[in-house]
């Protein structure tokens, strides 16, 4: 199945974090962080439903764990999908519209300035959604064109666009900081930080050690839940 969760591995690894491709509603369950990748988001959607990761998913977010949405994995944890209507988990209090910047020719990358770092971030946008509103409870961290690019609710951080596919880790950095912080806090803006564990479709997984550092999962299986 597609998911760019490879690149997002090689991110995390880049930045010394262990990881754990979820495979199956088990793993899911022991998982304390989620990234969710870009993709095509009907079949995304279709997938964790035959797989039976909905649940533990749902699970994860109402035990208070981080999820990193990109491109199709914001469409996912949208509260409501538009051109077209579809289903999603609805854990995000956003309303998106799909394909937002129209055909493959509309793509690009882009260098945008957010709330995460003094520089700009280095943005790539691959037949990008558009997050048309947001609710009360969600951050804006980052604009393109008058639409939020990248948000935050409390731990749940989502990206119209693609980080994994550029050589700045800040989303990535600030991803494993806010799966290190209880549910009520923010963390700050992306700097050093200890060992985390993060992932790939699947999971940022582990225990937090204190505020800047995850237990392992033990080592690397083979394979992911999108091969």
């Amino acid at each position: 199945m597609q998911g760019d969760f490879e690149a997002h591995a090689r991110v995390l690894d880049r930045l010394g974090a262990d990881y754990l491709f979820v495979r199956t509603p088990q793993e899911a369950a022991q998982a304390d962080a989620m990234i969710l990748p870009g993709g095509e988001s009907t079949t995304m959607l279709k997938f964790l439903q035959d797989e039976g990761l909905e649940a533990p998913l749902r699970s994860l977010a109402e035990r208070g764990g981080a999820f990193l949405a990109t491109c199709a994995g914001t469409i996912l944890l949208a509260r409501e999908v538009r051109s077209p209507s579809q289903a999603s988990l609805g854990l995000a209090d956003l309303v998106v519209t799909r394909n937002g910047y129209g055909r493959q020719i509309a793509s690009g990358v882009r260098a945008i300035p957010s709330k995460l770092k003094p520089e700009p971030l280095e943005a790539v946008f691959i037949r990008a959604p558009i997050i048309e509103a947001t609710g009360p409870a969600v951050e804006i961290l980052a604009t393109e064109a008058g639409h939020p690019v990248l948000v935050r609710q409390g731990k749940l951080l989502l990206a119209t666009f693609h980080p994994e596919l550029t050589g700045d880790t800040t989303v990535h950095d600030y991803f494993l900081k806010l799966a290190a912080q209880p549910a009520s806090s923010s963390p700050e803006a992306p700097n050093a930080h200890g060992n985390a564990c993060g992932n790939a479709y699947g999971n940022a997984h582990g225990k937090a050690e204190n505020e800047a550092q995850l237990s392992s999962p033990g080592p690397k299986p083979e394979g992911s839940a999108f091969s």
